[in-house]
């Protein structure tokens, strides 16, 4: 049975050893978000008694640096945003290779031109009045898109359309009084990764 003073003892909070300065840490060694947290939690946590006996092991966290994946994984399911880049802006290369383009280029084909598109689906409409016809809204690093989808070609692709957070869609350019849109011919999934939830069929 502990007595009152081994039960003062073990609930009193320990010291954390001292974390390094920032300015001490190598110029070339960057603190990743990893490090962060780590100092974070070693700062405010006790390290208790059973830990205690162990030296303490000073500098940067143990913990490997996110890969942008993670990153933004970490982002969108912590908050629902990224303060970073979006994620169609590190695919832009693969994306040109593949001759999808960006939203902001959309005003400059022509009205009945094949274009590809692709980013990340952030609205879903499919209003009652509109006998069957999808809206998609679309974003990527540079603006938003608009993709129209036809019931035939909803029925043929509605898992993909429904499910997945990035899409890739062939299809022709409409350019009707300055308002851009795209009717859908062709669509698939585009692996990307995480993204931000979106407004679906309200």
């Amino acid at each position: 049975m502990l007595s009152a003073l081994d039960v003062r003892l073990y609930n009193t909070p320990k010291r954390a050893p001292p974390l390094p300065e920032i300015g001490a840490l190598n110029p070339l060694q960057q603190i990743h978000r990893r490090d962060a947290l780590w100092m974070a939690e070693h700062a405010v946590r006790p390290v208790g008694p059973l830990l205690e006996p162990l030296e303490a092991v000073e500098g940067a966290s143990p913990l490997a640096r996110m890969t942008t994946g993670e990153r933004l994984t970490a982002d969108f399911h912590g908050t629902g945003v990224t303060i970073g880049r979006h994620p169609m802006a590190y695919r832009r290369a693969e994306m040109q290779a593949l001759g999808v383009t960006p939203a902001a280029h959309l005003a400059r084909v022509p009205n009945g031109r094949l274009v590809r598109i692709a980013g990340a689906v952030i609205v879903r409409q499919r209003p009652g009045t509109a006998k069957g016809f999808v809206f998609l809204s679309m974003e990527d690093e540079t603006g938003v898109m608009n993709a129209i989808i036809t019931p035939a070609i909803y029925e043929r692709y509605k898992l993909v359309v429904v499910a997945e957070p990035f899409l890739l869609i062939d299809g022709v350019l409409q350019n009707q009084d300055g308002v851009i849109s795209v009717k859908a011919g062709r669509l698939s999934a585009l692996p990307a990764g995480a993204a931000a939830a979106a407004h679906n069929f309200h």
